[in-house]
């Protein structure tokens, strides 16, 4: 497992591996017991259309897919 070390004036220098795999721009996230780095796309809606092109239904058939599993967990 890689480790990362902060300088003097508090800056983070990760490992060119991983700068190189996930890009040099992170969300830091604050957990319980630490923090998570989360990777900013260059182009988010670029990566969101990729994430979601295999998706056949409709924006609006999805929302009906969640509302009718809630309802049926609720017990309708």
């Amino acid at each position: 497992m890689p480790e990362a070390t902060l300088d003097g004036r508090g800056r983070l220098t990760l490992p060119k591996e991983i700068r190189e795999r996930y890009g040099e721009r992170y969300h830091i996230v604050q957990l319980d017991d630490g923090i998570k780095l989360i990777p900013i796309e260059e182009d988010p809606l670029e990566a969101l259309r990729s994430e979601f092109a295999d998706v056949e239904k409709t924006a609006e058939e999805l929302r009906q897919n969640v509302r009718n599993g809630a309802l049926d967990e609720a017990g309708r």
